[in-house]
């Protein structure tokens, strides 16, 4: 059996790995390379009128974007761990799934997602596909086995629906379904602290480089001699024909 010492014990231990991705994230960012998905037209409409709002706004949309999926992929690992030492379960080696464990006859098969709006319609249905040829490869290896598909959200507050080809947890009930423990979604949640200001301290320098970089890049690229933005160059790298 877990303890709460042993979840702090891991969770410090590990949370530097979440900080550590976010700022190699940011230092891998390229500004041309964001700049080509961005909407041009958009920051026109809405009166940007400074390097310095454009970078800004394209760097905060990276973060924001990425953070829920390196937290994301963290949060798995924690229910792993988490589940591995009470239920003796295991990462899945089968694609689409990242949890595998059994109860009382049943082999759970488990994809977890961090949140609730995750996913468009595509990658639902692609989820059910994943969900049915894991059941049928764990059917064809062992006949006898019973197999259920489950979908765990990390965080939210819903009703835990039977979705036809697999069921759902969401929030505390996906913490206490992979544990047995009804508060463990409360328990989980003070250690995530551990040295949090002297990591967003380190990462908020990084940022301000970042940023200032991108500035001096934007405007020697990107800005007439008089200051101003040169639009029609923004619009050429996002949106002019490909030439081969």
């Amino acid at each position: 059996m877990i303890s709460k010492e042993d979840i702090n014990n891991y969770v410090e231990q590990n949370i530097s790995t979440f900080h550590r991705k976010k700022v190699e994230s940011l230092n891998n960012l390229k500004l041309d390379k964001v700049l080509k998905r961005k909407n041009p037209y958009l920051f026109k409409a809405k009166n940007v009128q400074t390097a310095h709002e454009i970078v800004t706004g394209i760097v905060d949309a990276h973060v924001s974007s990425s953070e829920e999926g390196i937290f994301g992929d963290w949060l798995e690992g924690l229910a792993i761990y988490i589940n591995s030492e009470i239920l003796n379960g295991w990462k899945s080696g089968i694609e689409g799934m990242d949890l595998e464990f059994d109860k009382d006859g049943i082999r759970y098969i488990i994809s977890i997602k961090s949140g609730p709006n995750w996913g468009n319609s595509t990658q639902h249905k692609k989820l059910k596909d994943y969900f049915r040829s894991a059941k049928k490869s764990l059917r064809t290896s062992n006949s006898g086995i019973i197999v259920q598909p489950v979908l765990g959200i990390c965080y939210g507050r819903n009703k835990n629906i039977d979705q036809g080809d697999y069921d759902r947890y969401i929030g505390q009930d996906f913490w206490n379904f992979i544990s047995g423990r009804n508060e463990l979604y409360k328990e989980i949640i003070e250690p995530l602290g551990y040295k949090a200001k002297e990591k967003t301290d380190e990462y908020n320098l990084e940022y301000a480089k970042k940023t200032n970089l991108f500035v001096i890049e934007f405007t020697s690229k990107y800005c007439n001699e008089d200051g101003s933005i040169n639009w029609n160059k923004i619009v050429e790298i996002n949106s002019s024909s490909f030439k081969r």
